[in-house]
């Protein structure tokens, strides 16, 4: 299972920009269609939110993609 970490800039990312800037998605648009077809889990628990706001530290597992993504904030 492969795990890549995605660096913000900002407080917190959506899990929607997250899906995006992680190319799982094309657009933010599709965010809530990826979610209703698709799981997430969100540091051990399922969500469907798209506006869940992620902080620095935050797991976010795929496993449709076989993909783990880790938040990290950087350093300003």
């Amino acid at each position: 299972m492969a795990q890549e970490i995605i660096r913000i800039s900002d407080e917190f990312i959506t899990l929607g920009q997250l899906l995006k800037v992680a190319s799982i998605i094309g657009s933010g648009g599709m965010a809530k269609w990826y979610l209703s077809e698709h799981e997430v889990y969100v540091d051990g628990e399922l969500e469907q939110r798209r506006g869940k706001k992620l902080y620095d530290g935050a797991e976010i597992f795929l496993p449709n993609e076989s993909l783990t993504l880790v938040i990290e904030a950087s350093a300003s």
